[in-house]
């Protein structure tokens, strides 16, 4: 038997008003969280903050936020996929915030790093991921 629970997150970032998604859909244990871009959860239409580092950040901190009110961890993520507009520049800086949130000392999901032309909001960054827990 399957079962789907859609989650919408009060205190992550907003869906923008032209877009109609879930932040997560949950089905037989797995967790397919919706792309996160940069934006403060707090003031989701402020300016987006500068750089990789500060923008890689705040992409996590949104999806702290959904994983923790679906009952989830970053510990379950088994797939994640990055978007950088600007690979070649910004790959390095990317993956000094990757290490602070998956140390190398445990097991790291599967992972895919996507060169993009653009993303919503011209930002520099946006991560989305999967995971499962029994």
């Amino acid at each position: 038997m399957s079962s789907k629970l859609h989650h919408v997150v009060a205190n992550a970032s907003p869906p923008p008003p032209s877009s109609f998604y879930s932040h997560a859909v949950e089905a037989d244990g797995w967790l397919y969280v919706t792309g996160q871009l940069p934006t403060n959860p707090d003031d989701p239409e402020a300016p987006l903050v500068d750089g990789i580092e500060a923008q890689s950040e705040m992409c996590f901190t949104n999806i702290h936020r959904i994983l923790k009110h679906a009952g989830y961890g970053l510990e379950d993520t088994v797939f994640i996929r990055i978007f950088l507009r600007e690979f070649d520049r910004d790959f390095a800086g990317f993956n000094t915030v990757f290490v602070k949130h998956f140390p190398q000392d445990r097991a790291l999901p599967s992972r895919t790093t996507v060169g993009v032309a653009a993303l919503g909001r011209q930002a520099l960054v946006e991560i989305d991921l999967v995971c499962f827990k029994r």
